[in-house]
């Protein structure tokens, strides 16, 4: 690094829409380094854009040596913002910092214990009209504060992996929590469902403060012409603040008063005083406060981790009121999800002590016992059973009436038919304990067992093996192997897509095999299947 280049230096992680402003201020702050995006149209754009950053696919190929600006899509955010502060790297995240309340705090406490910055993208609050009016209010030029309301609406961008409570709402509910010095005390909100009929396009959320103080927040991306409006009514003035404005008619001032003659309020009106502002550009201001963090040199952040998940906690008691036609919900009142991002249906038990993945599914009459552990995106059937020992990655399937008892570690894209079952003693009795002697059986990524079979436990079932309906597993299953019968005996291979491979069931080396469902051509080396290109 050369002696004229800033000491920070940052990574962005998704260069979508948003993350392509990110990167403009990044770059015009000599700051961007590094691109990383899955897409490679993105990539090539990246690329074209900023030659002299290295574009990266995968999170993996990030240094670590880099800050972090995260601008992937909502539901990556906490999985993202925690990868990053694992490998002791500063984090910015574009808001929500995270999709569920309950995964917060984990977050706030390892950027603690990492001793890293954790900061959310609330723009708003590095908005010149902000810092203002905020500095108006400290000094009593507004008087008591009595009410807010904004109004944020446009025709688009219509989304459908959230509605417009949380696509709109997150940066005026942060301004408001910064004006009002605190938290409110309830929340309800109502929304209307034209487009879709379980996506608000429209919302109003209500907020009441303990000491009077009222706001309300109406977002909507079903409005004819763009709003972007937040007035701050106080007992001796009223300010406007209107981003759609030019700069020198952003904030203004209206110090109106109420006159009361013979027992009867009169409105006493006065001319708008416009408030002069600094021309930054919001965004600048925003990364530049996350570079002065990272560097020890910047002031206390207006949205470090705590922020964002107080603005969570609103987010998510206007959602509960909204799912529930209105009804107001006391924010002291709402409970932490225990497994947050986790469907759990109310005839299932599962311990409080279980770990779950962010989109797994727990469906009718299913146990899962403190100490299991269970990946991302994973589906257990009715009438499951995950016993405290079990490991099940990520994406894994098990249908009805299926048992995983300790010992089992299922790999990534396990798929378990109807009422397999799994052992983990080999001599099992009634009136004879044998905890202390289960034996593990391991199975591997991609693998499928089919309806009715049992797997034998101390065996351990290879890569994208195929267990056929009813076999009884009592040896080792090599990768990629077609099992079936009793016991259950190698009857050919499979491709990692389900597909049988042309090849004979005993295998010799220099063997090759092309799929044809997929196309990936295999050839074995003396040891196993291994995977050569694709036709």
């Amino acid at each position: 690094m050369s002696q004229n280049q800033p000491a920070i230096q940052v990574a962005l992680v998704g260069f979508g829409p948003w993350g392509r402003n990110i990167a403009r201020n990044l770059e015009a702050l000599g700051v961007l380094a590094v691109v990383c995006d899955p897409d490679p149209v993105a990539r090539a754009a990246a690329q074209k854009l900023y030659p002299r950053a290295r574009v990266v696919a995968t999170r993996q190929e990030v240094p670590a040596d880099l800050a972090v600006a995260v601008a992937a899509p909502a539901a990556q955010h906490a999985e993202l913002a925690e990868y990053f502060l694992q490998r002791g790297q500063h984090v910015f995240v574009e808001k929500p910092l995270a999709l569920h309340v309950a995964e917060c705090p984990p977050l706030i406490a390892l950027a603690k214990q990492k001793q890293r910055v954790l900061m959310v993208g609330h723009l708003l609050q590095y908005h010149p009209a902000v810092h203002k009016l905020d500095e108006l209010i400290r000094q009593g030029a507004l008087g008591r504060l009595l009410y807010f309301y904004s109004n944020r609406l446009n025709l688009g961008r219509i989304r459908r992996e959230e509605n417009s409570l949380w696509s709109f709402a997150p940066h005026d509910i942060s301004v408001m929590l910064r004006l009002a010095g605190g938290m409110p005390s309830e929340v309800h909100a109502t929304g209307g469902y034209f487009l879709h009929p379980k996506i608000a396009d429209s919302t109003v959320t209500h907020l009441s403060w303990e000491s009077g103080l009222k706001a309300h927040i109406y977002v909507s991306w079903l409005h004819p012409f763009k709003e972007q409006r937040l007035v701050v009514v106080g007992q001796d003035a009223m300010a406007l603040f209107d981003d759609t404005l030019p700069l020198d008619q952003k904030l203004v001032l209206f110090r109106h008063g109420v006159d009361w003659k013979d027992g009867v309020p009169v409105p006493r009106k006065a001319e708008p005083e416009p408030v002069p502002l600094a021309n930054d550009e919001p965004l600048r201001c925003e990364m530049q406060a996350f570079l002065d963090a990272c560097a020890g040199t910047g002031a206390p952040l207006y949205t470090d981790g705590q922020e964002g998940m107080r603005v969570l906690r609103v987010l998510d008691a206007a959602e509960q009121s909204l799912t529930q036609g209105g009804v107001p919900v006391a924010l002291a009142d709402l409970p932490l999800e225990r497994h947050p991002g986790v469907t759990i249906h109310p005839s299932a038990v599962v311990g409080e002590g279980a770990q779950i993945g962010v989109g797994s599914k727990i469906w009718h009459f299913s146990h899962v016992m403190d100490g299991a552990v269970i990946g991302r995106d994973c589906v257990i059937g009715q009438n499951g059973f995950v016993q405290s020992g079990a490991v099940i990655g990520d994406n894994v399937r098990l249908q009805n009436n299926v048992s995983v008892y300790d010992g089992v570690t299922l790999g990534d894209g396990v798929f378990c038919g109807p009422s397999c079952v799994f052992t983990n003693v080999t001599r099992p009795r009634a009136t004879v304990s044998r905890r202390g002697e289960f034996s593990a059986t391991p199975v591997g990524r991609g693998v499928t067992i089919g309806a009715n079979a049992t797997v034998v436990c101390g065996h351990s079932i290879g890569d994208y093996a195929f267990i056929g309906a009813g076999s009884v597993v009592t040896r080792d299953v090599p990768a990629h192997a077609l099992v079936t019968g009793n016991p259950a005996r190698v009857r050919g291979w499979v491709c990692a897509c389900g597909e049988k491979l042309a090849l004979d069931v005993t295998l010799r080396s220099g063997t090759t095999a092309t799929c044809a469902r997929c196309g990936h051509r295999w050839s074995h080396d003396g040891t196993g299947l291994v995977l050569q290109e694709n036709t």
